[in-house]
């Protein structure tokens, strides 16, 4: 293949376009130091509970509550709570709390608690599929000693979680390389297709996905629960996983591999073969004064081809944002502010990532292990690596967005610190590249270096050995073969066959560096592919740090914080006295999560002596007097005996509120207590 050298005043003008283009390249990946190669996770945290982590209640609680940062899924042992002693003290049966903006559980504690130091540990797991889990104490009457230590192994740590990480990386990894290896082959080099490294990548990618996949979803119920490899083997724990949303995107996944085995099938069969070129006979039938025949036929075979690449190209396409698809749809994407738009930012997210860098994966290989490929093919991907990292930047600052929020969280955690160090590693990479780029311009100026002629194959009873030296240097190997017979000896032949090796490996080097500008091109390639192994290790760390939204949503920092962490629940006491035979007692009421808008509203009474009091009727009433509202009457139904609850009590405005209780005592015996508290 020729190439001619552009004229100097062309060549000046690609480089006075290239300026421009190379800025807005810079600038668009100066913007994806708010983003990770790989979609970075948004794990859900406590935000709040009560008790409170450390305090000291007068009164032995009903409950303990948790609030979350973004939804979670719990089961009925996701709460627990332990007395002094370990031993369990709740009902184990979870409340479902959330309203609006609140995600908050609970579960109910058994009466007549003692005082003492009580333990609080909890699992859950986030609707970005990553598992969490903590454990604080409280204390009733005073802080006691406790037998209970609290657990210092996070949910998804430990060697199933190194484990389950190194599966979930291998997936990034393999659906990486098997779409950016099958998209640099169709639009950018078609005869790679043909080509034994090229195919030997992608199939390996391909497995490497499916075996990662398969292992996920074998490691989910440990992963997510006990943190045992044994679990592993649990059916009903599986056919539980196979229930959740991860479940189904791995299974999807799985079955869309499928799909891609298939599309591998044929790129690497029927494509392959008609990409090769003409052969032999053709040739020798144009020679032979058939020139308009075969044109016609070379014709018609373009055309078939063409078609052929633009059906798998439209296959591929479907297949891998399929693929890309199972992890925005079960991922941090599917959670949080605008899904309807993170989800698809998402897919084009991974799908230019894949693109950029499993075709840079696959031009390295290509430039080291096949000496024959075309310069064109390296001019084709670098536009299609220009185009990805313009996809990279818009779809990676919207995701920055989502997860840091604010300014103040690019410098004021650990997830934004961590996304400095990369635009370090961005800015490096971008440097690389640009170098690539420049040794892509000197191939399209250079002349074409000179290829050797493959060695002929030797057949069973023969070999090829070329005259001359033994020692092969890879700078003067001789062309000329002389057949020899196979010796009986096996050493001999084991020898011949060393050396004959050799001599190859030693040509195919000596092909390689025959055009110095391919060789600059080939390391400065090899260079990126090194930092974008250290620039994945980064997001690797990157995906298990907490979002800097959340971050400052527990700090209770910037607007986003403000509406997602709820106020403290209403708590106040209420002395009665029905003037009858055991009319004294009180009742403790708690509106949680005490502002506008609905909230649950939570009452006890007390007897005189300390002990639940079973009450004939309760009743509740709200008056806002300075808007002249209500009153607005409720009757919360019984829960247990002393205790009364309801649910969605809807609060309009803001200001005093006048809450009125009504006790009654017996048939005859009742009586109306009331407080003003100040609803936000």
């Amino acid at each position: 293949m020729t190439a001619t050298a552009p004229a100097p005043s062309t060549a000046r003008a690609r480089a006075t376009a290239f300026l421009p283009r190379l800025a807005l390249v810079l600038a668009a990946l100066l913007a994806t130091l708010f983003t990770a190669a790989a979609p970075a996770t948004a794990h859900a945290a406590l935000t709040a509970s009560d008790p409170k982590d450390g305090a000291v209640v007068a009164t032995a609680p009903a409950q303990v509550t948790l609030s979350f940062s973004e939804q979670v899924a719990l089961g009925d042992d996701s709460i627990r709570v332990l007395d002094p002693q370990g031993r369990r003290v709740d009902t184990g049966e979870l409340r479902d709390m959330c309203s609006g903006n609140t995600v908050r559980y609970g579960t109910a504690l058994h009466t007549g608690l003692p005082d003492g130091t009580y333990t609080v540990a909890w699992q859950a797991v986030s609707a970005d599929s990553h598992p969490i889990s903590g454990a604080f104490t409280f204390s009733i009457g005073a802080p006691s000693a406790t037998d209970v230590t609290l657990p210092t192994a996070q949910a998804g740590g430990g060697p199933v979680g190194i484990a389950y990480g190194i599966a979930r990386y291998a997936a990034y990894a393999g659906f990486t390389v098997l779409v950016g290896g099958a998209a640099f082959i169709l639009l950018c080099w078609r005869r790679g297709a043909a080509e034994r490294p090229l195919q030997k990548l992608v199939v390996r990618a391909w497995v490497t996905l499916t075996t990662a996949t398969l292992v996920m979803l074998v490691l989910r119920t440990p992963y997510t629960g006990s943190g045992k490899f044994a679990d592993a083997f649990d059916l009903d724990g599986l056919r539980a996983v196979l229930e959740t949303k991860t479940g189904a995107s791995l299974v999807s996944r799985l079955l869309l591999l499928g799909a891609a085995a298939l599309f591998v099938a044929v790129l690497f069969g029927v494509y392959a073969r008609r990409v090769q070129g003409a052969g032999p006979e053709e040739e020798a039938h144009a020679s032979e004064g058939h020139e308009e025949e075969a044109h016609e036929e070379a014709h018609e075979e373009a055309r078939a081809t063409n078609d052929l690449t633009f059906g798998l190209a439209i296959g591929g396409a479907v297949v891998a944002g399929g693929i890309a698809a199972t992890w925005a749809l079960s991922e941090h994407a599917s959670t949080g502010i605008q899904p309807g738009i993170a989800m698809p930012a998402d897919i084009l997210h991974l799908l230019a990532v894949a693109t950029w860098l499993g075709g840079l994966a696959a031009l390295l290989v290509a430039l080291h292990k096949v000496p024959g490929m075309e310069r064109a093919a390296v001019r084709r991907f670098s536009t299609v690596a220009f185009v990805s990292v313009l996809v990279l930047a818009v779809t990676g600052v919207y995701q920055s967005w989502r997860q840091l929020g604010s300014w103040s969280a690019l410098t004021g955690t650990d997830y934004g610190q961590l996304l400095l160090v990369k635009v370090g590693l961005v800015a490096v990479l971008l440097a690389v590249a640009y170098l690539s780029r420049k040794w892509t311009a000197r191939l399209a100026d250079s002349p074409e270096a000179t290829e050797a002629a493959p060695t002929e194959v030797a057949g069973p009873d023969d070999v090829s050995r070329e005259t001359g030296s033994d020692d092969v240097d890879g700078s003067d190997v001789s062309r000329e073969t002389e057949p020899v017979t196979v010796p009986a000896n096996p050493e001999r032949a084991a020898q011949l066959a060393r050396q004959r090796a050799a001599r190859e490996s030693a040509r195919e080097k000596q092909v390689r560096d025959a055009d110095p500008n391919r060789a600059g091109l080939r390391r400065s390639v090899l260079a990126e592919a090194g930092i974008a192994v250290i620039l994945l290790a980064v997001t690797t760390v990157l995906t298990s740090t907490e979002p800097g939204r959340t971050v400052e949503q527990e700090a209770g920092r910037g607007s986003a914080g403000a509406t997602a962490v709820p106020d403290r629940a209403v708590k106040i006491t209420l002395p009665f006295d029905t003037g009858g035979q055991n009319g004294k007692g009180s009742v403790r009421l708690e509106l949680d999560p005490g502002r506008v808008g609905a909230n649950t509203l939570h009452l006890w009474a007390d007897s005189g002596d300390g002990t639940p009091f079973d009450l004939p009727e309760i009743k509740v009433a709200f008056t806002l007097p300075a808007k002249d509202i209500g009153p607005l009457p409720l009757v919360p139904e019984q829960a247990a005996p002393g205790h009364w609850t309801a649910s969605g009590v809807q609060l309009p405005l803001a200001g005093e509120w006048r809450i009125d209780v009504t006790v009654r005592t017996s048939d005859i015996d009742q009586t109306t207590v009331q407080k003003t508290v100040k609803i936000g």
